[in-house]
């Protein structure tokens, strides 16, 4: 495959793409897309977020974001209002019908996604998180343009 990181990449690629898997079966059973459930999640026990705030919490690109919310606005989950004095941004919320919701779907979708990971330790999670943690700032700190300096942990065999 060439390089050696390409290997990593691809495995933290279909991890993703495997939890997705795992975690949309519960997700599509409450009618939403993991886009939806990803805001009503996000806006969940919050008195709303600007869009802003919602791209900077949610794994959904700024492009994708707009289009979601309107399709949540239209299932009257979520509304929007123009934000104080600043025309162009909104400030989005989740309705009555959303936090019912909220409160029906996050449940059953992180009972589903911790039975996933039941036989997860601690220790393998602080593992998990360690590695992760240092993958995320090498990649910062390269978009950034700084150099990096911590190395990431080496594979055990």
């Amino acid at each position: 495959m060439g390089e050696r990181y390409l290997r990593s990449v691809r495995l933290l690629a279909e991890c993703m793409q495997g939890f997705e898997r795992f975690s949309g079966e519960s997700v599509r059973q409450c009618g939403l897309t993991h886009a939806q459930f990803d805001i009503i999640a996000t806006l969940g026990k919050t008195t709303g977020m600007t869009y802003k705030q919602l791209g900077e919490r949610t794994l959904i690109t700024k492009g994708t974001l707009t289009g979601v919310i309107e399709r949540l606005e239209q299932k009257g989950l979520v509304a929007r209002e123009r934000s104080g004095g600043d025309r162009r941004s909104f400030f989005v919320r989740l309705t009555a019908s959303g936090e019912q919701l909220f409160d029906q779907v996050f449940p059953t979708v992180v009972a589903h996604g911790k039975q996933l990971f039941a036989s997860c330790s601690d220790a393998d999670f602080d593992a998990i998180d360690q590695a992760l943690c240092k993958l995320k700032q090498l990649i910062t700190d390269a978009g950034a343009g700084t150099p990096t300096s911590t190395p990431l942990p080496k594979e055990k065999p």
